[in-house]
């Protein structure tokens, strides 16, 4: 048996680069479509060296800039209507789905090169994965992360395009049954010029759609990275949980030991890749964990006081689903790692280890104590668990309740 890609084991800090395309590079396009995808989303092409983004880096810090731009119109729609608890809360959720994106696009800006070098470490271990037991668990883990992918997109795409249709439907629907329609953006703004006449209500009006345009991009395209990394790494534990366990100990004392230490590399290359995703995503889960738990707030209230309104109930379900399904990929990325990260040792049980030599087994019992410590995907005192998932689902059902006994 031979080691996925131990060739590129961590030295220091550091991952390793892309290597030249292998004549199989469209079977692993194919594989890595969801990474594909998600740097095309963000205007990056798969043929770009990781030396030459400044550009792109230039391209980032504009979306960066034009994302932070639409706050001021959003808190001035606030300060505007602060009697007005429904407008309020209704504007804050898109405020925080905001911060959240600034958060995300500043992490991705900070760390872009190591984004690429781990895009590119993990698939040159595809590429040296010559066994087939081996392929299997990354290809089937690439066909999980892309139906993960496409839903969490399709959920942001649908609630961006409600809220940039409601508007629209409002307007024909007024000049169809002849009454009059006061004009509304398709996000709650507040311009400091009249942004509901003409021509400004059509500039304000494009104006938020690109923003929604670059929302929704950067959103999907950061998060889609995160869970290809988590279900790559999970796969990759497995890969090794299988060569632990259909290890041959029963060979000679060289040919053992060299086997072993190949198993060792694999697995601190797995460690440090997992301790390299938890060290970029730390600021993106922190900010998850808090500003999806004052969205839930504030979208749970629009949701109990607007349950006579088909239009604004469906908009704000499908947001609620959106920020939840946002949630749930983190959570869930950490969860498999943390589950999976702790299977070594049942793997060193349930192989031959009996028929190892004494100096095998010592090193067996290493592999044993060092796979008992947790690989958590964490920032400060919030973990990505489903745990907690569902500590916060739990939270918005006696949101609900307490809501509806107030009313």
């Amino acid at each position: 048996m031979t080691g996925p890609c131990l060739a590129a084991k961590p030295v220091g800090d550091t991952i390793p680069r892309c290597r030249p395309r292998p004549p199989g590079h469209q079977r692993m396009s194919r594989l890595f479509q969801l990474q594909e995808n998600c740097l095309r989303a963000m205007g990056h092409s798969d043929d770009v060296d990781i030396t030459e983004h400044r550009a792109l880096g230039l391209k980032h810090i504009s979306s960066l800039l034009f994302v932070i731009s639409a706050q001021y119109p959003l808190i001035s729609y606030v300060v505007y209507n602060r009697n007005d608890m429904e407008k309020v809360t209704a504007c804050l959720s898109v405020v925080l789905t905001n911060m959240l994106t600034v958060i995300k696009i500043t992490t991705f800006l900070a760390n872009r090169r190591i984004f690429w070098e781990m895009i590119c470490l993990f698939r040159n271990m595809d590429e040296q994965s010559s066994q087939r037991e081996e392929t299997h668990y990354v290809a089937e883990a690439n066909k999980l992360a892309s139906f993960l992918g496409k839903a969490y997109c399709l959920s942001c795409g649908l609630t961006g395009i409600y809220f940039m249709l409601g508007p629209i439907v409002k307007i024909v629907g007024s000049s169809w049954q002849g009454t009059t329609y006061d004009r509304e953006l398709p996000m709650p703004m507040k311009f400091p010029f009249n942004d509901l006449g003409s021509p400004g209500y059509e500039i304000c009006f494009l104006y938020t759609i690109l923003v929604t345009v670059v929302v929704v991009a950067y959103a999907s395209a950061v998060d889609g990275l995160f869970i290809s990394f988590a279900i790559n790494l999970r796969a990759h534990f497995q890969t090794l949980h299988w060569k632990i366990a259909n290890e041959e100990f029963a060979l000679s004392e060289k040919q053992s030991q060299a086997r072993l230490k190949r198993i060792v590399d694999y697995h601190v290359l797995l460690i440090f890749l997992s301790r390299k995703l938890r060290a970029i995503y730390t600021p993106t889960v922190f900010g998850q964990f808090v500003i999806t738990s004052l969205q839930v707030g504030v979208i749970i209230y629009q949701l109990v006081t607007n349950m006579d309104s088909v239009m604004d109930l469906l908009l704000y379900a499908s947001f609620f689903g959106s920020i939840m399904l946002q949630l749930f990929i983190y959570c869930y990325g950490g969860e498999i790692i943390k589950a999976e990260s702790l299977q070594i040792d049942i793997a060193v049980q349930l192989s031959n280890w009996y028929l190892a030599s004494p100096n095998l087994r010592r090193s067996l019992s290493i592999i044993i104590l060092q796979s008992q410590k947790e690989v958590l995907i964490r920032a400060g005192f919030f973990v990505a668990s489903l745990a907690n998932f569902v500590g916060i689902c739990r939270t918005a059902l006696s949101l609900i309740t307490l809501i509806k006994s107030i009313e």
